[in-house]
């Protein structure tokens, strides 16, 4: 098939969503298929809807078999797609009406997402919780209409380096915690920092990743500073795939209690050191991490509930081993990109034969 597909700016970027993407393509390329990448320029929100306006980038969507676009996508193309001869389908990490924000805003945000759904002709989901979230905004008719597959991310970042950085580690001493992710407010870096802050003992948090959103990261900075964490908690920026491997060797536990996640790909990322996740119950975690096995899973926005997790693996040294074991069992078991690979091509053949077959007279 001559598919295309719709970001904002280029596949190289370093996010979940990205590298999701990227894999993809990758494995339908692999499988014979020509994939060509439409960059759009990421903008405001605003100033993202706006592009359906625009008559030259409508033309670099025509001429496909099927056009794949990544949902982050949706306010450039929104009205668009009504447009567009051929079958639409979205890649969809996690829906931007389900990001913790203003009900009023969010209300907006699923208008929007709800009429962009309804003019597709299929979603590729990357969690069971994510294909929920799009069929909850539609009704039994659009349900009905809309072919779907959750094709699962493998958490193979960094599978390179595991056999080189052992997962085998002391779990004595300094309970060593990590944060993976960008640094915006989704990612709960500040309600990390506020259970902290009550945790008492020999304990360390690095901070890894990208101060995507300046004020918050400020905002973070100054209040470690606050709670008189500066010398418990650490900023490392954004690293090199390596650099954050040799980290999450080095660690015991990964902390990322976001307040939301389609999917949450980090987690598995982290077991494949034998890192037992801190997440929360707010979106997809949930089909990862199981609570008091491999990780816990927390309500989302409570500081007190990280605070008496850190306190059960800082003083129960033995039950962090189990867990350690246990979350690596766990990678272990997650489906490969070539099982996402599968699902994703399987819908694409499924609509674009549909396409292909005349209606009945």
């Amino acid at each position: 098939m001559n598919l295309g597909l719709v970001v904002y700016g280029s596949l190289s970027e370093r996010s979940g969503g990205f590298r999701y993407d990227r894999k993809l393509v990758e494995g339908l390329r692999k499988r014979g298929h020509s994939v060509e990448i439409i960059g759009f320029p990421w903008e405001s929100y605003r100033r993202c809807l706006l592009h359906n306006f625009s008559r030259r980038r409508r033309s670099r969507l025509s001429g496909f078999d099927v056009l794949l676009e990544d949902h982050l996508c949706h306010p450039s193309l929104v009205r668009t797609n009504r447009e567009i001869d051929a079958p639409i389908v979205a890649v969809v990490h996690h829906l931007r009406s389900d990001e913790p924000r203003a009900a009023w805003k969010n209300r907006g945000y699923r208008a929007i997402e709800r009429d962009y759904f309804r003019h597709l002709d299929g979603v590729i989901c990357n969690s069971e919780t994510t294909r929920q979230s799009v069929f909850d905004l539609l009704d039994s008719q659009e349900r009905s209409d809309l072919k779907a597959a959750v094709a699962y991310p493998a958490g193979d970042r960094f599978e390179r380096f595991v056999p080189v950085l052992s997962i085998g580690r002391e779990f004595e001493g300094t309970l060593r915690l990590v944060f993976l992710g960008n640094v915006v407010p989704r990612k709960g870096l500040h309600v990390l920092l506020g259970g902290l802050s009550s945790v008492s003992g020999n304990w360390h948090l690095t901070v890894i990743g990208a101060k995507t959103d300046g004020k918050y990261a400020t905002r973070v900075r100054r209040l470690r500073d606050e709670l008189g964490l500066r010398e418990k908690v650490s900023f490392a920026g954004r690293l090199p795939d390596e650099a954050v491997a040799g980290q999450l060797a080095r660690s015991h536990v990964l902390a990322v209690p976001s307040l939301y996640e389609g999917f949450g790909l980090v987690y598995l990322e982290g077991m494949a050191f034998g890192l037992p996740a801190i997440a929360t119950t707010a979106g997809g975690a949930r089909e990862i991490v199981s609570d008091g096995d491999d990780g816990f899973l927390l309500p989302p926005d409570d500081p007190s509930a990280i605070a008496d997790a850190v306190r059960t693996l800082r003083d129960d040294r033995r039950r962090l081993a189990q867990m350690s074991i246990s979350a690596r069992e766990r990678y272990e078991r997650q489906p490969g990109w070539n099982e996402a690979t599968e699902s994703a091509e399987r819908l694409l053949r499924e609509i674009y034969q549909d396409r292909r077959v005349p209606p009945e007279q």
